[in-house]
């Protein structure tokens, strides 16, 4: 609302000054942003997708989808705003591994993040390879289905005739950034995910690995995500009219850490959690923390490190279960859920309906849903996925401590931010104070803060003020402690079993 009350009223006076572009390519679809000089939101746009899932434990994209995308927004939100863009912010999911040749074609459509978990077989093979403890010890965590070097080990031994194609290896940000302005670069977070590619202490490839692991790919040059990549070319400039040729393009980064940078999470001590298809956490550290169960990056700037962590469904689960009941809408959903209460009236669900990522790393765990009566509703059953996604939150903080890192202040971002329900169970589930800043637009907006600061040296730090903040009820927090307790002993509990019914999946 504030967004749209104040617009008309920055538009005039910022429009001879220009405008900053972001745009982030999602999972579920792309968004972009149109930003002025004061963080105003002048315009938004958003394009929705699906990914491929061509056998169990793949999910792909095609790339070409990415540049459609983006050349798409960035005309409409161009062409309605008539205001100049002079600097343009990118992001994406990641880590992702697209394969090109040396003109940058992909040769195969690309390979997401940790919710493929094609690679198990590689991951064990490098493992004993390279010593999991030498792993821990260059990287800051071990190897998962979240590492990015698997799958290109993946694709060398499954596909050799596609492999000897292969000549460079980007993710959605440098994609864009690539087709944009023909330079080929990465930043330092997206590269800290390749693992075991890349050295967390040396802040660079590591060679001797990068050899076995990705023979006879040219790495790229690595850069800090708010470092400029290139400019626009007069090819890009053509594609997208009104885009002059010329402007300066940032070299953006993974939509988690551009989504943290959007709300200010930058510092030591910060931990951002997003709320979206998949949950999110990104803890701010100023040294690696390594861990087991967690995953070591670099910073966006230099002289920061982050220990993430992300679950492989959460706001999948509610959009999974809308359909399922007749699609009903998220408002009269998150009505019912509340009526529930805490404990969704005595059900207990675990969120790993495509599998785990952290801090389990299990590929085959898979959703249950204990406790159920004849006499449940549609609302017990959308707050029992709620709260098992507030349980999964509460694990991933358990883990952070455990490495030692320090929470100090938390802030909430994504689409789960937009009802307050959510929010507040995972407030009272981890005791946790959240913030939730007023503008909650994700990691587009958080390019186009480093794309003004390239373009205007603008200090963005005033550009998103925080609009409440949750806290946790003692009362509500106490019912939940006793919940947390049986949550995390119904997964071993049940693994063997799910499991084997995982194991089943994949035969059939």
């Amino acid at each position: 609302m504030a967004d749209r009350e104040d617009r008309a009223e920055h538009e005039e006076r910022d429009g001879h000054r220009g405008a900053t572009l972001g745009i982030d390519i999602g999972t579920s679809s792309t968004k972009g942003v149109l930003v002025g000089p004061d963080g105003t939101i002048l315009r938004t746009a958003s394009r929705e997708h699906a990914v491929d899932r061509p056998h169990p434990g793949h999910v792909e994209m095609d790339a070409q989808l990415w540049w459609a995308e983006f050349t798409g927004i960035a005309r409409e939100l161009i062409e309605s705003a008539q205001v100049p863009v002079t600097a343009v912010g990118v992001s994406g999911m990641g880590p992702c591994v697209l394969l090109t040749d040396e003109d940058g074609t992909p040769v195969r459509p690309a390979i997401l993040y940790g919710v493929d978990s094609r690679a198990e077989a590689e991951i064990e093979e490098l493992t004993t390879l390279f010593g999991e403890q030498e792993i821990l010890a260059r990287s800051g965590c071990v190897l998962s289905s979240q590492a990015a070097g698997p799958k290109v080990r993946w694709v060398a031994r499954h596909e050799p005739e596609t492999f000897a194609r292969a000549s460079r290896l980007f993710m959605p940000s440098s994609y864009l950034a690539f087709r944009l302005t023909g330079q080929y670069v990465l930043d330092h977070a997206s590269a800290s995910m390749a693992t075991p590619l890349y050295d967390t202490a040396a802040l660079d490839w590591h060679r001797p690995w990068a050899e076995v692991v990705a023979p006879g790919l040219e790495l790229p040059p690595l850069q800090w995500s708010g470092e400029v990549a290139g400019t626009v070319s007069a090819q890009a400039a053509r594609a997208i009219p009104g885009l002059a040729e010329g402007t300066p393009v940032i070299t953006g980064t993974v939509d988690a850490w551009a989504e943290a940078i959007s709300v200010g999470a930058t510092a030591p001590g910060d931990v951002m959690l997003m709320y979206g298809t998949t949950t999110f956490l990104v803890a701010i550290t100023d040294a690696p923390a390594p861990s087991r169960s967690m995953w070591v990056t670099s910073g966006t700037t230099p002289g920061t490190f982050t220990l993430s962590g992300g679950m492989a469904s959460s706001g999948a689960i509610t959009g999974w279960m809308r359909e399922l009941t007749g699609n009903a809408d998220f408002s009269t959903l998150v009505q019912e859920a509340e009526a529930s209460g805490v404990g969704a009236n005595g059900l207990l669900m675990l969120p790993y309906f495509a599998g785990e990522r952290s801090p389990m790393h299990d590929p085959s765990a898979r959703g249950v849903i204990a406790g159920l009566t004849l006499s449940h509703t549609r609302g017990d059953l959308y707050r029992a996925a709620l709260e098992a996604a507030a349980f999964g939150v509460r694990h991933h903080v358990e883990a952070l401590r455990e490495a030692g890192v320090r929470i100090e202040r938390m802030v909430a971002v994504g689409g789960g931010t937009q009802n307050e329900l959510w929010p507040r169970i995972v407030s009272d589930v981890t005791g946790l104070q959240q913030e939730v800043p007023r503008r909650t637009v994700g990691a587009s907006y958080g390019t186009s803060m480093l794309a003004a600061q390239v373009a205007h040296g603008t200090d963005t730090t005033s550009w998103n003020g925080i609009d409440h903040v949750c806290t946790p009820d003692a009362a509500a927090a106490a019912q939940y402690d006793e919940l947390y307790r049986l949550y995390r002993d119904l997964y071993p509990a049940t693994r063997e079993i799910t499991h084997a019914l995982a194991a089943r999946q994949h035969s059939a």
